[in-house]
């Protein structure tokens, strides 16, 4: 009763609800995301699996915060609960996760991820064994009000300086032509892992490297990386709401969705949705690779989520059957055209269906397969620590409290005691 006890209450913090009816005499959980289209697209393929298979699965609401989700899962992983039987998991959780997982190559067969990105079969694979499924996967890319360029005579910009001079200039000007709630720049501000990918792309856009490289080595502390976080501060109250400081993904959808915003950094599910009917900029957004520093090359923080089964299911062969169904090429093309959530799958990125319903899969695909990644692997079980230090470091410089200088050198130290504890 314990486990119970820890899984209700803890649900009930983060204000999660079940999304299966109560009638049904539940087999399964899962747990799924529900920023933007993702609830209702899990929900349709869980119920296509139950109706194939007679089995019933119950959809666990989590929070959207993949901050807040992690450290669920952790509480309900460690407590070795079977409440959950399916996992939704960030791409950088299956090292903190690993050993609480199944290896699906064993339940599935050895060939379960073929077919899948090799980079993401290998990142879900740990000491051999593959611990989760890829589902989709994700980069960052920047929306823009095409209509609202075209109209004031520019081109989508290349360099972070010329979108900051573009924004500036748009906003005053729908501004002056009365539309006062109008900014020219949106994205993720809050003090948490999204805004790690954010000041990621920043960083690395500048030349400033990726906060630790793949050989563990600290790499942060330089005028680069300074360099991109004092521009990132000054849009704060000039293109960019004092609101932004609070923003994840879903904030920033919603005032660029309402006409509100020149220029938005999200992931690529938000185009469906500023596509669909009742979008204020339906027809009016276009998407291109994020921009770049002076000295360095557009950089997209890799993310995505994955399917990962508990060691701790009462259900592991039927558990890792609703993960293979819902990892299929069925669904994940279904997902792509109705929902626009990026394949992981390379054949469905020359589907035609798949193109006409979200053009940039297609001209964007190498943003999609050079994405950059966080420094999950060097730092392992401690990523979690490295990502709170580096958020909250950027959030500081974003705040006005830090310069950039000041808030790298502050996060080499900060990293070097972590890292002293071994990574």
């Amino acid at each position: 009763m314990h486990n119970k006890t820890l899984l209700a209450s803890a649900l009930a913090l983060a204000g999660a609800a079940s999304a299966a009816g109560p009638a049904l005499a539940t087999e399964l959980t899962i747990s799924c995301g529900a920023v933007g289209a993702e609830l209702t697209l899990c929900q349709q393929g869980v119920e296509a699996w139950e109706e194939k298979t007679g089995h019933q699965v119950e959809i666990v609401s989590t929070p959207n915060s993949s901050t807040e989700r992690l450290s669920l899962y952790q509480q309900i992983l460690s407590a070795q609960s079977s409440d959950i039987d399916v996992m939704q998991i960030d791409v950088v959780w299956p090292g903190l996760l690993a050993n609480h997982l199944l290896d699906l190559d064993e339940t599935l067969g050895e060939d379960a991820a073929a077919g899948h990105f090799e980079t993401i079969v290998a990142n879900n694979t740990v000491d051999e064994r593959l611990v989760a499924m890829p589902w989709f996967t994700d980069a960052g890319v920047l929306y823009y009000r095409q209509d609202l360029l075209e109209q004031h005579g520019f081109e989508a910009p290349e360099t972070w300086q010329e979108m900051t001079d573009i924004a500036t200039e748009i906003q005053a000007a729908e501004r002056e032509a009365g539309n006062d709630k109008m900014w020219g720049y949106v994205f993720q501000g809050r003090a948490y892992e999204g805004l790690t990918c954010n000041a990621l792309e920043w960083v690395a856009s500048h030349g400033g490297g990726t906060l630790v490289d793949a050989e563990g080595e600290i790499t942060i502390d330089n005028e680069r990386a300074a360099a991109a976080l004092d521009l990132a501060a000054t849009w704060i109250g000039g293109i960019s709401p004092n609101g932004v400081l609070n923003y994840t993904e879903e904030e920033a959808r919603g005032i660029f969705q309402s006409g509100n915003a020149v220029f938005m950094r999200n992931w690529p599910y938000a185009w469906s949705l500023a596509q669909s009917e009742d979008s204020d900029v339906r027809g009016k957004v276009g998407v291109v690779k994020l921009p770049h520093g002076p000295e360095g090359d557009s950089a997209a923080t890799l993310g995505g989520w994955n399917l990962a089964v508990s060691k701790y299911t009462q259900h592991p062969e039927l558990a890792a059957n609703l993960v293979a169904f819902l990892t299929s090429e069925a669904e994940q093309k279904r997902r792509a055209i109705e929902g626009a959530y990026n394949p992981t799958l390379t054949a469905l990125y020359q589907d035609e269906e798949v193109l006409e319903a979200v053009p940039f899969f297609g001209t964007l695909y190498t943003t999609f397969t050079n994405a950059v990644a966080r420094p999950s692997a060097p730092t392992g079980d401690n990523y979690g620590r490295v990502s709170n230090g580096f958020f909250n470091a950027v959030h500081n410089v974003l705040s006005g409290n830090l310069s950039g200088a000041e808030a790298v050198s502050q996060l080499d130290s900060e990293l070097a005691r972590i890292k002293r504890r071994r990574w």
